[in-house]
């Protein structure tokens, strides 16, 4: 959108640059910081800003060459999407009058002070920024983004950073892969028996202090949406026990090979999902016709160390081999930390896998994600005393999962039969999801 701004006796061409879109489910941004200035010389294609999206911090690039002439939010602001952010002017001469006939930028979020010290010194984690008052949406523009965050290494080797940080690296004779990344981390990613196994918090954690009233940050914000929405779905819930002696000789046997118990049991799933295309299914956008997806992509809940969850998928689950599987979960764990996944990373899940057995629950009920049709909840597996059909006595590690599924799709029996054939894999034949 090219707006026409009165100037004397003539009309002075501008571009807008709009809070973007960056997931489908983003109705608001936070600007990280500008990349440009006012004044500064703007390329087609070249980022000018960074916005923290509901998901991730993503690079902002422009569509129009030209000058940025005014920055209408600030760093720190938040913006509803299709707001107008900054002004672009097609000469370096158009630059003051468009900025003297420009919206007042709002003030920059204030810091807070520092708390006075305590005579005993404690951690005490600081409030998030309030978000900024919503302002008039205007129609969005299209514009290009590509995940940004801080540079880090993953466990292969590649160095994980930005376009702007590689362009920047020699120019400023920075060596990339031997930097720390240091955005939030991931409260673990594969470990104990389940599908987003996590070191445990420190005892206590919380993301405030006592007296204190702390802000939703924006990806908090955007799972509580999807909880919320999650409210006006007819949930059902199916429970199942499996025995997972052989899964866990089976996974004793991977794990040095780079296997995770995460891509075990992912793999399991869509396995299993490929032979139940109902429990794969999920709702139109409308809510008007069941939605059955052309992949099984098995979407696994993280928990981020500030607040909120993230759901890296593992696509096409069924068919991708154990070893890949597991290359691409740690992959997508090492960005997950530095905010870096891409939109079809974390929104393209047909199905989640859900587990706190990290923590040694014996059972719990996971929240369905909006438009999908089921989410499984994993507990931990622990040594229970079982009685044979002869009568017999055994021990055996046993673990609970209880399937949450949206009754509009699938019924409860074809949520047993799942279970069921789950267990049977698990149970029977875990060696198969090598091959």
């Amino acid at each position: 959108m090219t707006p026409l701004i009165p100037g004397g006796d003539r009309t002075l061409a501008t571009h807008e640059i709009f809070m973007p879109a960056l997931s489908s489910t983003m109705t608001e941004g936070k600007i990280v910081e500008w990349l440009k200035k006012p004044g500064d010389k703007v390329e087609r294609g070249e980022s000018v800003l960074v916005v923290e999206s509901d998901k991730a911090d993503m690079d902002v690039e422009s569509f129009n060459e030209g000058f940025l002439a005014a920055v209408l939010m600030p760093a720190g602001g938040t913006a509803p999407v299709g707001e107008t952010i900054a002004l672009i002017v097609e000469t370096e001469a158009e630059i003051a009058e468009v900025a003297a006939k420009a919206p007042a930028a709002p003030a920059a979020p204030a810091t807070p002070a520092p708390a006075p010290a305590a005579t005993a010194p404690a951690a005490q984690p600081a409030a998030a920024p309030a978000p900024a008052a919503p302002v008039p949406v205007a129609a969005p523009a299209p514009v290009m983004a590509a995940a940004v965050s801080a540079p880090a290494s993953t466990a292969s080797g590649r160095v994980v950073a930005s376009p702007r940080a590689k362009k920047l690296a020699p120019q400023l004779g920075v060596a990339l892969e031997v930097l720390r990344g240091s955005g939030p981390a991931v409260t673990g990613a594969a470990g104990g028996n389940g599908a987003a196994a996590s070191a445990p918090a420190p005892a206590g954690q919380a993301f405030g202090s006592p007296g204190e009233s702390v802000a939703f940050n924006t990806l908090q914000n955007a799972v509580n949406r999807n909880m919320v929405a999650s409210l006006a779905v007819p949930c059902f819930r199916v429970g199942y026990t499996i025995t997972t002696d052989k899964l866990d000789a089976f996974y004793k046997q991977v794990k040095g090979k780079g296997v995770t118990m995460t891509a075990l049991l992912a793999k399991a799933v869509g396995v299993t999902l490929a032979r139940h295309p109902q429990v794969n299914a999920g709702t139109s956008a409308d809510g008007s016709a069941m939605a059955y997806p052309a992949a099984v992509n098995v979407a696994v809940a993280v928990a981020m160390e500030d607040g909120g969850l993230i759901t890296p998928v593992l696509a096409n689950a069924d068919t991708t081999d154990l070893y890949s599987m597991a290359r691409n979960w740690a992959d997508l764990v090492a960005r997950s930390r530095t905010k870096q996944l891409h939109p079809e990373e974390y929104s393209t899940g047909t199905f989640t896998l859900s587990n706190l057995g990290m923590f040694g629950v014996d059972r719990f009920d996971a929240i369905l994600p909006p438009g999908t049709g089921a989410i499984l909840a994993v507990a931990a597996s622990r040594p229970t005393v079982v009685a044979g059909k002869d009568g017999s006595i055994s021990v055996k590690r046993q673990m609970q999962v209880n399937l949450t599924a949206d009754h509009r799709v699938i019924y409860g029996a074809q949520a047993a039969a799942f279970l069921k054939d789950l267990a049977q894999l698990i149970e029977t034949n875990p060696e198969s999801l090598a091959i």
